[in-house]
């Protein structure tokens, strides 16, 4: 049965950060629907922008021009864990936004301080809209969601975080591009946020040695929602 520490009608956020290939996205749908709550992919918000960037023929360099392309984006996201589905100006992007292209370019949306800004805001709106949701992506344990009841990173090691994404995209990427989609974004978007260390009051989970169900069971025990026998 649910421990005490999340009954089945208590209010609940958990946030959810982590490097690239760590898991987050299919381990927090998991726990999404163990706890019967919303989900929110915060990275497939920046995906989704930067989608409409590179569509609109912005220039990369330019940052004025991303922020306000992002500021001006039409982008709606499921918060159902189950239906993975992204809309920009109500065209589904939800394949286009995991292409190669994508990852070799978010980092210049992710970077961009008003580009955050603007993201940061939209995510504590959806958020704030649900009484239980689970919201992963790099800055929510600390930016988006500070106040969170539960705060964890979700981590593993280079080589594990490799595997996976080249698992994730079914072996169609070289050891080079997987570096690239992986470390070297990692590398990028570490300076503007930290998502390889734990702040204070956030809880590590490393799932390095962890299979999908045992890292499921991890996080839920983090967050205080672990189940009994």
């Amino acid at each position: 049965m649910e421990s005490s520490a999340v009954s089945s009608n208590q209010q609940i956020v958990i946030a959810i950060d982590g490097p690239s290939g760590s898991g987050k996205s299919s381990v927090s749908k998991a726990v999404a629907r163990a706890l019967d709550a919303a989900y929110l992919d915060t990275g497939a918000m920046y995906r989704a922008v930067t989608y409409s960037v590179l569509a609109a023929g912005t220039d990369l360099s330019d940052a004025a021009a991303i922020s306000q392309a992002v500021k001006d984006a039409d982008l709606a996201i499921s918060t159902d864990p189950d239906l993975e589905q992204v809309l920009i100006g109500g065209h589904d992007v939800t394949t286009a936004i995991r292409e190669p292209r994508i990852s070799e370019n978010v980092s210049a949306v992710a970077t961009n301080l008003e580009a955050r800004a603007e993201l940061v805001r939209r995510q504590r709106q959806i958020i704030a809209a649900h009484p239980r949701i689970v919201a992963e992506g790099r800055d929510i344990t600390t930016v988006v969601a500070p106040d969170a009841d539960a705060r964890i990173l979700l981590t593993a090691s280079e080589a594990v975080r490799m595997a996976r994404r080249g698992l994730e995209l079914g072996g169609t990427q070289s050891a080079e591009q997987l570096a690239t989609q992986v470390l070297a974004r990692d590398a990028k978007d570490s300076t503007v946020v930290n998502f390889t260390q734990a702040a204070d009051g956030v809880i590590t989970v490393d799932s390095s040695e962890l299979d999908f169900e045992q890292t499921v069971a991890a996080v839920l025990d983090a967050a205080g929602a672990g189940t009994e026998d």
